[in-house]
């Protein structure tokens, strides 16, 4: 988002889940006549020891329909049994589908990497950039939150500068990378090779 952001935030409810107890909450960035959502779910007292954060993309076929061409659903349940486990956390869940193309190009991508096209070339064969992400929202969310430090389960760089840059350490990159698949593995492949995502494990 360009220029100054207002941040709003829009609701906030108890969120009973097969992970446990969350507070959710529905925030809107507006910048430039522009307006951008997220969902935000939080468990547990973040004040203490530094919280797990996961900054998570919209994907309905991935995190709806398990779609196993990419690895968004896994990495999102990573996320949550992870917080789960710990007791405290958050996932910021951004409505940026398709690394912001949204959904119906998205298929159009799906098409053309049926084609032969991997994901980075099918995003530039529609006249887009490999990933027209912007993070500027969640560094103001977590702001808003009180919280200036976390650890971040996050293979991406882009994540973890944005962050930085909006005045939120990232104490600790966590790896958040999902079980191997044949049908996205080259998928992945590119992420790493042609985007700079780190797939390290724990």
């Amino acid at each position: 988002m360009s220029g100054k952001l207002e941040l709003h935030r829009a609701a906030e409810a108890d969120f009973p889940t097969e992970y446990g107890q969350f507070r959710i909450f529905g925030f809107e960035g507006r910048s430039g006549g522009v307006v951008e959502e997220a969902v935000v779910i939080c468990m547990g007292d973040l004040s203490g020891p530094l919280p797990v954060l996961r900054i998570h993309s919209q994907c309905l076929t991935g995190d709806v329909f398990h779609s196993l061409r990419c690895d968004c659903r896994a990495q999102l349940e990573i996320a949550l049994e992870r917080i789960g486990l710990e007791g405290r956390g958050l996932v910021i869940y951004e409505m940026q589908e398709g690394r912001g193309i949204g959904i119906m190009n998205k298929l159009r991508a799906y098409q053309l990497q049926d084609a032969g096209a991997d994901t980075v070339e099918a995003n530039e064969r529609l006249g887009f950039e490999s990933d027209l992400r912007d993070y500027a929202l969640p560094g103001a969310i977590l702001l808003s939150l009180g919280i200036r430090s976390v650890r971040l389960l996050s293979n991406n760089p882009d994540k973890v500068r944005a962050l930085e840059d909006a005045g939120v350490e990232v104490a600790e990159r966590l790896p958040c990378v999902a079980a191997p698949v044949e049908s996205r593995r080259s998928y992945l492949e590119t992420k790493r090779d042609k985007m700079g995502h780190f797939f390290d494990a724990d």
